[in-house]
């Protein structure tokens, strides 16, 4: 069964991931062509398609933000996104709730079952406030930083047994005041990451582009101010999902019994975060 999920999680990862960053290339592309229009608008036939050769094939793809509605099979990309969380929470449930790894020894401060209670309740938790937080924050930039406080708040809560001395100020908590031991720690952000991208696709991004369709079959012009919404979920996503990939085969890190090993996290974070800029431009 545990190798089964595996399997199935892998695989719908790597659809989920793969469509992600294809997405993600395409629209760079689209975003450089629409540049060079407002660079030359005297140019009488601007650039509107992207040219492609792939498996012995050429394709030209074009971006309507407004098209007249087809008679041809619209393919919507969102079973990879949920195979993905559905299979790793089920994996996560079927080896941490219930294969006991919650809690690392007797006299753990927490009970398996308070520690099951607590990941449960930050997986939905960080759902709630990255959601609330990217409604209300305006400043992407101010998002971003708040976004990684949030996110080493949590390594350092989950992790604990630091200490670290900065500008004289001493910080230490020592490891039986972790919420969870380390390798649990690794996977329960990880699917929390994994949470909120799959929340992404399926309240965030859907249901907009339902919507944006249905105005189409009724002759009406889509939203497209609920389309950027959605396109900046997708923007997250392509952002989280490097992070995710290393979190969830953490264990095989032997710098996971550091004392800094939240700092190794967070660090995690942020070059997963460098590296999906970099593809997003390349």
């Amino acid at each position: 069964m545990s190798l089964l999920l595996r399997w199935a999680h892998v695989f719908a990862g790597i659809m989920w991931v793969g469509a992600t960053f294809f997405f993600t290339w395409l629209d760079g592309r689209f975003t450089e062509l629409e540049k060079k229009a407002k660079q030359n608008p005297d140019d009488k036939n601007p650039e509107k398609f992207v040219w492609m050769v792939h498996s012995g094939g050429f394709y030209l793809v074009e971006k309507e933000k407004n098209p007249q509605l087809l008679a041809q099979t619209l393919h919507w990309f969102k079973w990879e996104s949920g195979l993905t969380w559905l299979t790793g929470f089920i994996l996560f449930g079927l080896m941490y709730y219930h294969g006991g790894m919650m809690v690392e020894f007797e006299d753990w401060p927490y009970s398996q079952g308070a520690a099951i209670g607590m990941s449960l309740g930050f997986l939905l938790g960080g759902w709630v406030v990255y959601d609330l937080l990217w409604k209300f924050v305006k400043n992407e930039m101010a998002g971003i930083v708040i976004s990684f406080l949030l996110i080493a708040g949590c390594a350092f809560l989950f992790l604990g047994g630091a200490t670290i001395d900065l500008f004289g100020l001493h910080l230490s908590l020592h490891p039986w005041h972790a919420l969870f031991p380390a390798r649990t720690a690794f996977m329960q952000l990880g699917a929390m990451f994994g949470t909120i991208m799959a929340a992404n696709v399926w309240m965030r991004i859907l249901p907009p582009q339902r919507r944006m369709v249905a105005a189409l079959k009724a002759g009406r012009s889509p939203d497209l101010a609920e389309g950027a919404r959605a396109k900046a979920r997708s923007k997250h996503n392509t952002f989280i999902v490097i992070p995710v990939v290393f979190l969830m085969i953490s264990n095989h890190y032997s710098v996971m019994g550091s004392p800094h090993n939240w700092l190794i996290l967070c660090s995690m974070v942020l070059l997963g975060w460098g590296a999906a800029k970099i593809i997003r431009r390349a």
